[in-house]
């Protein structure tokens, strides 16, 4: 099995050790398990070190630290690009504070997220693992393209941009209807047998097409939107095909891309520009006022726990499975090191069963993203 601490072999070693090992092995599956009780007071956000000490978990095989760093919104998306210097910062003080996961895409910038992750990451590329994802056109649309030969070529301009020989988490961005996801999953056998891809991921995949690339790539990591008001993947089989598969999951947007953390109101104005929340039925004026609730209701249960919403957000789904690692996104060191108080935000079971009792009283209103992006999202059966 690859022992994912060798990473700090050379490339032509490593690939070598890759072609000689079978990739497939024991995944840790989604035990019921939650962690225990605690009255840790809400984490500083002065800059410190203080997080070295974060746990791990496993995607599969691949092990992450137990929180992410999701690194969309430092080249746009959700707010104009932020200052590149000032990216560089966040990321390394992410490592500074125990992270060891990054995500990144080619379509993020686009090219652009790959090459700050890349230059980020240079100086200790062998203690971290760079999950990126290929899969869409990038031709001015949404429209997407996992053909095989397109997936050879992409590879390599990431493998560039991101200044490394090795891809440790290679996602297939959105599932392409007009290639079968078992020729996708060949190609990415390839790449693995190669050596410039160790883990194979899929993102807002379904169960059925999980299940199908599975069985010709053991797949990692499933990446979904999920969090307090996104909950799809606890209905659609998406989890539990995870569960029963030994896949890892990761939520993307695991604070409701941003509104879990009590920081918008109705008054809150998204620029249509450059943020696809102005887009997103959730964030218009006829849904906001409706779900305000919601995060008015997270706003004091987080006081209670001495706790902001975010690490409430966060927290609970730590809680959930020993084998979710959530990648919040963040611009600044203040909201990354927020985020990553909520590893020291300790839920019982109990905690867990109240929070989402409470929160069925708070029906959710609009869809979690616009047409255009909905557009994309494997619906199979």
């Amino acid at each position: 099995m690859k022992n994912d601490t060798s990473q700090n072999e050379g490339g032509n070693s490593r690939r070598k050790f890759i072609q000689q090992t079978s990739l497939a092995g024991l995944g840790l599956m989604f035990a019921p398990a939650f962690l225990s009780a605690s009255n840790h007071p809400i984490i500083s956000n002065k800059k410190t070190t203080e997080f070295n000490d974060m746990k791990t978990r496993k995607l599969g095989t691949l092990e992450v630290s137990e929180i992410g760093l999701g690194c969309m919104n430092m080249v746009g998306n959700y707010n104009p690009p932020a200052n590149h210097q000032q990216s560089i910062k966040t990321i390394r003080t992410a490592f500074e504070n125990g992270v060891r996961f990054f995500d990144t895409a080619e379509v993020y910038g686009p090219y652009t997220d790959e090459t700050l992750v890349g230059e980020a990451l240079q100086p200790f590329r062998d203690q971290v693992k760079i999950a990126t994802k290929f899969g869409f056109a990038i031709d001015g649309t949404i429209g997407l393209d996992s053909r095989p030969e397109r997936i050879k070529k992409v590879v390599e301009q990431s493998l560039k941009r991101l200044k490394t020989d090795y891809i440790d988490l290679y996602y297939q961005h959105r599932v392409d209807p007009n290639v079968p996801i078992e020729e996708v999953a060949g190609a990415i056998k390839e790449l693995i047998q190669q050596g410039k891809v160790l883990h194979f991921g899929l993102s807002e995949a379904s169960a059925t097409t999980i299940k199908r690339a599975h069985a010709v790539q053991p797949v990692s990591a499933v990446q979904s939107e999920y969090s307090l008001w996104t909950r799809n993947v606890e209905l659609n089989g998406v989890l539990k095909t995870c569960e029963e598969l030994g896949i890892g999951f990761v939520p993307w947007s695991p604070v409701g891309a941003g509104f879990l953390t009590g920081k918008y109101d109705t008054k809150t104005k998204f620029d249509k520009d450059t943020d696809f929340r102005a887009g997103f039925p959730r964030f218009s004026k006829e849904f906001m006022p409706l779900n305000m609730p919601i995060i008015e209701w997270l706003k004091d249960y987080a006081v209670k726990k001495n706790a902001t919403p975010a690490q409430i957000a966060l927290a609970w789904l730590l809680a959930k499975s020993p084998n979710i690692v959530p990648i919040p996104g963040t611009r600044t060191e203040e909201h990354l090191l927020e985020n990553l108080g909520a590893s020291k935000v300790l839920l019982t079971p109990k905690d867990v069963q109240d929070i989402e009792t409470c929160l069925s009283k708070f029906p959710v209103y609009g869809d979690r993203m616009g047409i255009a992006h909905m557009s994309s999202i494997d619906y199979t059966i």
